[in-house]
């Protein structure tokens, strides 16, 4: 699982990124190919006038960093913008992210096309 430098800039204010398991996870930092493509995005898909700026930035540097990683999901709690604008991203001919909300839990039909398994 990939973690972003964006994230552990965030999850820093709050708690010590210390307290996470990193040596589990790939830290992936925010690149040039990143910062373009974010750029792009950001052109194409505009905020909505009520979203905080730097906290939409931050989230459409999430999005560009899944797609030019090929990434196939972001977790995330932050429905009210990170989750709104990769929906908004999902138009024909842009990425293919999907988001999964924590609060939801963990399903593997994620990872298999929405294929549920048959109970045991």
């Amino acid at each position: 699982m990939y973690l972003s430098t964006i994230v552990i800039s965030e999850f820093q204010v709050k708690q010590a990124i210390n307290d996470l398991p990193l040596r589990n996870l790939v830290v992936l930092p925010f690149n040039v190919d990143h910062a373009m493509r974010c750029g792009f995005l950001v052109r194409q898909l505009s905020r909505d006038p009520t979203d905080d700026r730097v906290r939409v930035k931050d989230d459409f540097k999430l999005i560009a960093q899944c797609d030019c990683e090929g990434i196939s999901h972001l977790l995330s709690e932050d429905e009210s913008t990170l989750v709104k604008y990769l929906a908004r991203s999902q138009a024909p001919g842009q990425l293919a992210t999907q988001s999964v909300l924590l609060k939801h839990g963990f399903d593997v039909s994620w990872f298999e096309n929405g294929q549920f398994r048959l109970p045991d």
